[in-house]
């Protein structure tokens, strides 16, 4: 398909004075729209995250051990990512042919809905087994709306901004990411105000019934926003073929022309998700069951991690643009590798200061920096016919690595009596195989995004 000329092309195109002020609109209105919206959206799963290293064990799982305890609650949190490519692959039909913005209006109200209940939730004291099973079940709710959250986020703010600009505009989804973590801190912070045994009765309902506000905020911003260029150019050559029943669905096409890119986004992003989970939830438990520290020094390192990892995320979305997708993410990578064994060496001190030190580092390289550098190289891999299915395909099982590692974390101290060092292992492993795949995944900085082909 030839490259009509539109804003985010790189043909070069004129533009009438009226249509580039349109598009500049458009522009603001997307950027605003995926930082905020994805901020508030982060916002419904961090604090299942943050409840699953803190409160859930307690609540959902009383009657097991402190470790086993541990093990149900993050074995709760990794069932939500085995919903999210499900998720993923239902949304991404819809989000190739109706629009990157329904599925992203669609996703916020199944994730609001599901928090919400969460909170509404009676204990096991109250109803036994059938408490974590419905917790469960809200879980994978939550998660099959996240699925086609972030990729639907980075698809429409990569095809949205004109050259030269697509990392940093992409990054901007990642900067919400971070201010969602921080506003659920925010909100625990507040919660852990309460004395404990308020806190384990309906302190932590509060924060889960909040989401109600934080979902009509989102709302407000995401039904202001407009399909880019590319996917409505894009959209007219496929209503032709659809129309003579000569395209496929788009994740049959894609797994069809390009499963070999499929299966390098997703090898280039489970590593990441990984270590970005583990710094994230994993070390909060791993704090108060095997050093010993005060659940509110982890939220307020999270707090401060999540503040600095917007200006990270940034940065590293800047520094894609001006260098390029893969040297950017491999600084983020080798920070990725080197951190593990000093981080859990400072964890192990008891220390604040040396604890929301490795947090911050953590959020820098692996939560968000990693992430934003991939911000818009994902969406470059694929060509425009399928690119919000390809992108979910690869993220979304991806993801079930990094919602599986709490889990796995977990599992690995209790193996090892308390060691730390197997989880070290397993970080800087799966780094490794994400930076040799993105070493050999050609550079994608400021391709043409109208055409079909996949840059490899």
């Amino acid at each position: 398909m030839s490259s009509p000329s539109a804003p985010g092309a790189t043909t070069g195109a004129a533009t009438t004075p009226s249509s580039a002020a349109e598009d500049r609109a458009n522009l603001r209105s997307a950027r605003w729209g995926g930082l905020v919206g994805t901020a508030l959206e982060q916002y419904d799963f961090v604090i299942y995250g943050t409840a699953s290293a803190l409160v859930f064990n307690s609540v959902f799982f009383p009657d097991l051990s402190p470790a086993v305890g541990y093990l149900g609650s993050f074995g709760a949190y990794a069932v939500g990512f085995l919903a999210r490519p499900l998720g993923g692959l239902f949304f991404s039909r819809f989000g190739d042919r109706l629009g990157r913005k329904w599925v992203l209006v669609t996703t916020l109200y199944l994730m609001g809905i599901a928090t919400f209940l969460i909170g509404l939730l009676p204990t096991y004291e109250t109803i036994g087994f059938f408490a974590p099973l419905l917790l469960v079940l809200l879980r994978c709710l939550q998660g099959f709306g996240a699925g086609a959250e972030m990729a639907g986020g980075t698809v429409l703010l990569t095809e949205a901004a004109p050259p030269g600009r697509r990392g940093y505009t992409a990054s901007l989804v990642w900067v919400g990411a971070s201010g969602g973590t921080a506003l659920g801190a925010v909100v625990w912070l507040a919660v852990q105000q309460l004395p404990e045994d308020a806190m384990l009765s309906y302190g932590w309902r509060l924060v889960f019934l909040s989401s109600i506000v934080v979902t009509a905020m989102a709302y407000l911003l995401r039904r202001k926003l407009q399909d880019s260029h590319v996917f409505t150019e894009t959209a007219k050559e496929k209503a032709k073929e659809d129309a003579a029943d000569a395209r496929p669905s788009p994740i049959k096409d894609v797994w069809t022309n390009s499963r070999r890119n499929v299966l390098r986004v997703f090898l280039m992003v489970a590593g990441v998700s990984l270590n970005s989970y583990t710094y994230q939830v994993f070390m909060g438990s791993y704090l108060v069951s095997n050093v010993d520290v005060d659940k509110a020094v982890f939220t307020r390192a999270l707090l401060i991690g999540a503040v600095c990892g917007m200006g990270a995320a940034v940065f590293f979305g800047r520094l894609s643009d001006r260098l390029g997708r893969r040297p950017a993410y491999t600084v983020a990578a080798l920070g990725m590798m080197i951190l593990p064994v000093p981080a859990f060496a400072m964890l192990n001190t008891g220390s604040p200061v040396l604890i929301t030190i490795v947090i911050i580092l953590g959020f820098i390289f692996a939560a968000e920096g990693s992430v934003s550098a991939q911000a818009a190289f994902l969406p470059e891999i694929f060509g425009s016919r399928y690119r919000y299915a390809g992108v979910t395909m690869g993220r979304e099982l991806a993801s079930m690595v990094g919602g599986a590692g709490p889990l796995v974390c977990s599992a690995l101290i209790t193996w090892a009596s308390g060691s730390w060092i197997p989880v070290a292992v397993l970080m800087i492993a799966t780094v490794a195989v994400s930076l040799a795949v993105t070493l050999r995944t050609p550079e994608t900085r400021d391709r043409d995004l109208y055409s079909e082909a996949d840059a490899a």
